[in-house]
């Protein structure tokens, strides 16, 4: 069971409910544009359900919570790469033909399968959550988003894999195969110079030394919009445990201003919860 369903700390709760509230909107806004079809995208689905690390109780996960909302997207589509947990979202969809679950890597089955049946120029529109564990997302996947004018995009920016993995302090130490994660993930290299800037020391020597957390979450606010092309970006959400330690960034992403006006709403009652 523990491997079936993922326990969960109270900040990922927090981020289903952020999940549920806007998802709720916004499937009423496009519910009543009769001319369009309203699509709900979950690239790291899991099993539907989670355990709260708090309460030790199952909760719904994104899956459930989508196919929950009223009025229902027209279709759903759910990827995973755990055969289990694509196993028990079947189940769970079995009598939902809307609901589409795939297994795979979400990178290629995202643009081979999914997002060319979202396309614009047919009256489609997408909510699309990308929540992965760690640096398991290619930006591929993030600027196609972005080009296609449609997708409103929830994104987890995993700052804690970046800081035991990739950002270190000395990162001639880091390993080849977590920098080309890190590359996949930024899509380029450019994230090196955000991260670290040369600066005299103390005795006037040169040195390189390692940026925030938040200075990097925003030079990648800055590539979602300059490069992906959404429009509206917010400040993203620190996702924080109970020592208010920052475990993630959660991103909004869209085209769209009614959009950045419901998240910013949304976001205002969470952003300071985890701070002691």
């Amino acid at each position: 069971m523990s491997e079936l369903f993922d326990t969960i700390g109270y900040w990922s709760e927090i981020k289903l409910e952020i999940i549920r509230e806007y998802a709720q909107q916004y499937s009423i806004i496009l519910a009543s544009q009769k001319n369009l079809h309203h699509v709900y995208i979950d690239a790291f689905a899991g099993s539907g359900k989670h355990i709260s690390r708090e309460t030790q109780e199952f909760v719904s996960g994104s899956p459930q919570i989508a196919l929950d909302i009223e009025p229902p997207f027209k279709e759903y589509f759910f990827i995973d790469i755990d055969g289990a947990k694509v196993a028990r979202l079947r189940e769970i969809v079995k009598n939902r033909p809307a609901a589409h679950v795939l297994e795979g890597d979400c990178n290629s089955r995202l643009l081979d399968d999914v997002f060319p049946k979202v396309r614009y120029e047919d009256y489609r529109r997408g909510l699309c959550l990308l929540d992965p564990y760690g640096l398991d997302l290619n930006w591929k996947v993030v600027e196609t988003a972005g080009k296609m004018k449609n997708i409103d995009l929830f994104l987890n920016f995993p700052v804690m894999d970046m800081n035991r993995n990739v950002l270190w302090i000395k990162p001639e130490g880091v390993n080849k195969a977590d920098v080309q994660r890190m590359n996949a993930y930024w899509g380029d290299e450019s994230w090196k110079e955000v991260a670290y800037r040369q600066s005299p020391d103390l005795f006037g020597e040169i040195r390189e030394f390692k940026e925030g957390n938040q200075t990097v979450a925003l030079a990648f606010k800055k590539r979602l919009q300059t490069v992906a092309g959404f429009k509206h970006v917010l400040k993203p959400l620190p996702m924080r445990n109970s020592r208010g330690a920052i475990v993630y960034y959660l991103f909004f992403a869209s085209q769209k201003q009614v959009a950045e006006d419901i998240i910013n709403h949304i976001f205002s009652k969470y952003r300071d919860r985890g701070i002691t």
